[in-house]
């Protein structure tokens, strides 16, 4: 299931406390988005980050309605829960694995 964010409140540096509509709630730090380029490169600027909205019609938070992030990984990093199954990474399905038959597998 996938819970709207109702609330956020900038925490400082960046951390930003969210609140979901299942009523929990948790600190998420941003941080980690700095070394992510692309467009997060934009996080870099401190007010542009700072100046979030939420987006009450899909329930995501969002800057400059530009950039933002799964609700799914924002219930998971707030809250401590795992992400659904169906977000999970299966080595088995990787993108890097090819699907062109091999001689191990008989092609």
């Amino acid at each position: 299931m996938i819970h709207d964010v109702i609330s956020a409140v900038y925490k400082g540096d960046y951390k930003i406390e969210i609140e979901f509509d299942d009523g929990k709630k948790g600190i998420m730090d941003f941080s980690k988005y700095l070394t992510r380029g692309g467009i997060f490169e934009r996080f870099r600027n401190i007010e542009f980050f700072r100046n979030f909205t939420i987006n009450t019609e899909l329930g995501i938070l969002t800057w400059q309605n530009e950039i933002d992030i799964a609700p799914e990984t924002l219930y998971s990093e707030a809250t401590g829960s795992p992400l659904p199954h169906w977000m999970e990474v299966n080595d088995e399905y990787s993108p890097n694995n090819s699907l062109q038959p091999t001689a191990e597998s008989g092609g």
